[in-house]
């Protein structure tokens, strides 16, 4: 038997990886009225231990959406807690593939016969080598959702005809850059990106909100910039994570070699 991981829905990761890694994916909960809802200790308490069931007690790493952006991660560690020692909540501070990235990290390393601490330092130093970005083209969802600082709203509302680029730091979004048209977006994030890289190949996931051409455009002008051996993959942003992001947002998470404290401002 095997370390299982778990993820919740919000990572986004395609069926055909789920299937191929053997990951359990929980899905986050949409409401009739177009909010969100994080998953319940309950929820999580039943899942892990049908995980526990079917891994022969080797252990379950979980892996979820920043405790900033929603009560899951709480939840999950108050569920861990029926399981002292084979249940391991990892600290994201992250959305989206970077956390998809984390659980594929780990559910590799568990088919390979892992044990659950090296399944648990996979996933965290796939955390820790990770950035997400998000370009959007108005921020009224995220400020509604509570999920932006007034601060960062504010700085981004004060420049009217330019289109942010938001940072995912330590759980919570900065604003990194600001443009005034998409190419130029796209053009400073490939420069970073490719900057941060240092030669060697990098993990890219772009995940878009009803945005597929522009999504396309950018894994192409990463494609052509990043070292040999990087790999790009182009995926829709899901319901729970695109009701807030609101249509046209692209999310850009990238997994690098080693780890790096820079701040990443466009």
């Amino acid at each position: 038997m095997a370390v299982r991981v778990v993820v919740d829905s919000s990572a986004g990761l395609p069926d055909e990886i789920v299937r191929e890694l053997g990951i359990t994916v929980v899905d986050l909960h949409v409401l009739d009225d177009e909010t969100t809802s994080g998953l319940t200790s309950l929820e999580l308490v039943a899942c892990y231990a049908r995980q526990l069931e079917r891994g022969g007690d080797d252990g379950v790493v979980a892996l979820h959406l920043s405790k900033t952006f929603s009560s899951t991660w709480s939840a999950a560690v108050a569920a861990s807690g029926v399981f002292p020692g084979t249940v391991r909540v990892v600290e994201t501070d992250a959305a989206g593939m970077s956390v998809g990235a984390a659980a594929m990290a780990a559910a590799t390393v568990a088919e390979e016969g892992a044990t659950l601490d090296e399944c648990e330092a996979m996933a965290q130093s796939t955390i820790a080598r990770s950035e997400t970005w998000l370009y959007v083209h108005q921020l009224d969802d995220l400020r509604k959702s509570g999920r932006l600082p007034t601060g960062t709203a504010m700085l981004s509302a004060a420049l009217l005809a330019n289109k942010p680029i938001l940072h995912i730091k330590d759980g919570k979004f900065e604003l990194a850059g600001k443009t005034r048209t998409q190419s130029k977006a796209f053009a400073k994030l490939t420069e970073l990106v490719g900057e941060r890289a240092g030669g060697e190949p990098v993990f890219v996931a772009i995940q878009h909100a009803d945005a597929s051409e522009a999504a396309e455009q950018l894994a192409e002008m990463l494609r052509e910039a990043l070292p040999e051996g990087s790999r790009v993959m182009v995926e829709p942003l899901v319901d729970v994570i695109a009701l807030h992001t609101g249509a046209g947002a692209i999310g850009l998470s990238v997994v690098f070699s080693s780890r790096t404290v820079d701040n990443f401002r466009a």
